[in-house]
């Protein structure tokens, strides 16, 4: 990481959800931050600001990051993705966002975006993860509303979706 001069902003460029971003930024300034009040991406959600709650997982190159740890300058050139691009069609849910629905994954929804994109990498990765290792990548999550029963089954549930469709009609 280059040098940085802390009287000034600093350029950095980036793709987030399919989009080229180029944004200036404070040595200092946060990847929630800057999704949140420089982008207007509000479905990453603040919790703890430590890293801890998960709230804020957002994928970074594919893989989950807390924002909250992230500085802005640390994402050039990254793919960023938050959980505004799981539903190509804002009318449309995605297929994991469709099974939290289903069986109600979800209460208050302030943990639920950064669940939704850890256990979107998850299944992008292992689409044929089981209850276990569900629940060990969901470790790193804090709900205190669902008890988390609901949100293993929608995720088994969204893999076992995912597995259909990729399966080719016989």
């Amino acid at each position: 990481m280059p040098h940085l001069n802390a009287a000034r902003r600093h350029l950095v460029h980036f793709t987030v959800n399919g989009r080229m971003v180029r944004a200036e930024v404070e040595n200092r300034m946060l990847l929630s931050d800057l999704l949140r009040h420089e982008i207007g991406l509000t479905g990453t959600h603040v919790g703890c600001e430590h890293g801890v709650c998960g709230a804020c997982t957002v994928q970074i190159d594919g893989k989950p990051a807390r924002a909250c740890l992230t500085l802005a300058q640390q994402i050039r050139g990254s793919d960023i993705r938050t959980v505004e691009a799981l539903a190509t069609d804002p009318a449309v849910l995605s297929p994991l966002q469709a099974a939290f629905r289903r069986h109600h994954g979800l209460q208050c929804g302030f943990c639920t975006p950064g669940i939704l994109m850890s256990l979107d990498a998850l299944l992008r990765e292992r689409p044929d993860a089981g209850r276990k290792e569900i629940r060990e990548h969901l470790a790193g999550h804090l709900c205190r509303c669902t008890g988390y029963a609901t949100i293993i089954e929608a995720a088994l549930d969204a893999a076992e979706e995912q597995r259909k469709e990729e399966t080719p009609n016989a």
